[in-house]
Formats: C-alpha cells, structure tokens, sequence
C-alpha cells in the first residue's frame, strides 16, 4: 500500500504541471481548451522518438516542449485568425494531433507510416540518469541504512525520482507565478476577465490568447515528456481524459485551498493533483474495482469535487443568514445583538 502511494505522489507532481497548463487556460484565460488530450501526447511521443534516436533526454524533453507551444499556438489562430469557437478549435487541433502523434512516433522505424507505441526501457531517460548520479553518490545506501537504525522500513529505490520531480514541479511552478505577475501576464490576466476592456486599451488581445494557448499547451507537453519517461513507453492513448484529469486537479486544489492569490491558487492547483492521484490509487484499491473502472472513478471524483464545495457554502449561507434573522428579532424586542 505504501509503495502504491508513493508511486501516486511521484505521478501527482508530474501531473501537476499539466494541471498548471490546464488552469492557465481555464481559469486565466476563461478559454475551454481541448487540445491538452492530444498535447500531452505530443510531448510524449516527441521525447520518446528523440531518445530512441539517440538524442540526450534533456534534449528531447525541450523539444517536446516546443512541439506543445506550436499546437497551442495553433489552436489560438484557429480560434482568434479563423473565428472558429474556442471549443470547437480545441476539439479539431486534439482530432489533428492523433495522426500528427502517430507520425511523430512513426519516425522512430524505417517509415514514417506511424505507431502507437515507443517503448523506453532499455532507454535512459532523465529519470534514469539522475538515479544513477543518485546511486554513485552512495545516498540511498546511507539513507536506508539510517532508517534501518531507526527501526523503519527502506524507503522505494526510486524515492530519487521524487525529489528531482519536485524540484522541477517548484521551479515550473514558481516560473509560472512570476510570470502571472509580469506586464505580459497581467495583460493576459486581463484579457481572459474582460476581453473588450483590455482591448479598449490597445492590446493586442489575439497575440495574448494565442501566446497564452501555446504556454499552456507547452507544460501539458512538458508534462507529458516526463511521464513518458517516467512510465518508460509512450502511447497514442495516454492522453484520453487528461483534460479532465486536469479540471479536477484544479478544482480539488482550489476548494481546500481557495484562490485568493497567484501563489496560493498555484500551490491549490500542485496539491490538487497529488491529492488527486492518492485518492485514484485508493479507489483501485477497492476489491470490487478493476482498470476498467477508471474513468468512472475519475468523472466521481471529479463530481463531488464540484458538488460538496456548492454544499459547503450553501450551508454555511443558511447559517448566517439565520443567524441575521435571530439579531433582528432580538433587536426588535430590545435585546442586545447576538455576539
């Protein structure tokens, strides 16, 4: 059960930078974006097709952020040059990126027909060459043998792992904080609240949404990349549901931590996430629960994530407001208000 979790957590960060991309989108830009099922993919598939080729992990890893700027940049011309709905050019660019994924990842064999599977196991990813840095150092030995002195079981030889995929969550989460905050980030803030205002001060609204469509879209990919990696095979299905995933991230995060600032809305979107994939892990646990009930598991989760915070606040409503009713009448029959 424990390994289980701490499995879930490692999966929660990195899942977290896409849930970043998906509130950038969202909750930023008020943009309902679909693209995030097919770029997460892009990401995946391009990592995996550079390594397989021989290019260095970290190399791959930028390229597959790139390939995700270039398909967001291209759902926001869809929607701002061709006048197409935002949904409806979220839906035709993630239909677009199934065949683009399977010919990304069909460069990897003789022909560019396409596959819908690039295997990375006997690859070294970014993963696998931090652990082995990690193991030269001699730390898992030293730690372990600490925890043994302690009487507490050995921690998962891939606890290395976690720490390099949380420095990369906090760094990918700080970088998107500061940016929130710069002229760029504020105008684009201000585009996704009141598109014709913005405008009304010369702003080029279009370029906004466009640029803010292709950063999201590149921490999906970005996200994508390192699952790929992580996971050790990309796949043409990885990205079914992810958008969902996101929204639900983002929707747990932001009810248990609110949103009154970039920062704590950015940390609500991270935990969410992690909070996310523990419970996920939790449910599969469950003896008359298998695989195949996963996206019955995920769509739950994510309906009591929107229903029991709109219950929460309904009752504490009635609250006060019975509470209002008691210190008028108390009021009328020359009594003290209620403290």
């Amino acid at each position: 059960m424990f390994t289980a979790l701490f499995g879930s957590v490692e999966q929660g960060i990195i899942y977290a930078i896409m849930a970043l991309g998906v509130y950038l989108t969202f909750r930023v830009l008020d943009f309902p974006d679909l693209t995030v099922d097919g770029s997460f993919v892009t990401g995946a598939a391009t990592a995996a097709m550079m390594i397989v080729l021989g290019y260095h992990p970290i190399l791959a890893t930028l390229a597959a952020i790139v390939a995700g700027f270039i398909a967001g940049c291209m759902t926001g011309l869809l929607h701002t040059k061709g006048k197409i709905n935002p949904l409806l050019s979220g839906i035709l660019m993630m239909i677009a990126l199934w065949s683009i994924n399977l010919r990304i990842m069909g460069l990897t064999a003789e022909n560019t027909i396409g596959r819908s599977n690039i295997p990375l196991l006997n690859e070294g990813t970014i993963f696998t060459k931090f652990y082995a840095f990690w193991g030269n150092l001699g730390i898992d030995n030293a730690l372990n043998g600490m925890l043994a002195s302690m009487g507490i079981a050995p921690v998962p030889q891939t606890w290395g792992v976690l720490f390099v995929v949380i420095i990369i969550t906090v760094i990918i989460k700080l970088i998107v904080d500061w940016f929130l905050k710069t002229e760029v980030g504020l105008a684009i803030r201000a585009t996704g609240d009141n598109k014709r205002m913005i405008r009304s001060f010369s702003a080029n609204t279009d370029r906004l949404i466009i640029l803010g469509l292709g950063i999201s879209n590149a921490l999906v990919a970005f996200s994508g990349a390192l699952i790929a990696q992580y996971a050790k095979y990309a796949d043409i299905g990885l990205g079914i549901g992810m958008i969902v995933i996101g929204l639900a991230s983002v929707i747990i995060g932001e009810a248990i931590f609110g949103t009154k600032t970039i920062f704590r809305t950015t940390l609500a979107v991270v935990v969410g996430a992690i909070i996310y994939r523990i419970i996920y892990a939790i449910a599969l646990r469950i003896d008359w629960l298998d695989t195949g009930d996963m996206k019955l598991i995920t769509a739950i989760i994510v309906i009591l994530a929107l229903v029991i915070p709109q219950i929460v606040n309904k009752r504490k409503q009635q609250k006060s407001k019975a509470k209002r009713l008691a210190e008028r009448q108390l009021t009328k029959q020359g009594g003290q208000p209620l403290a």
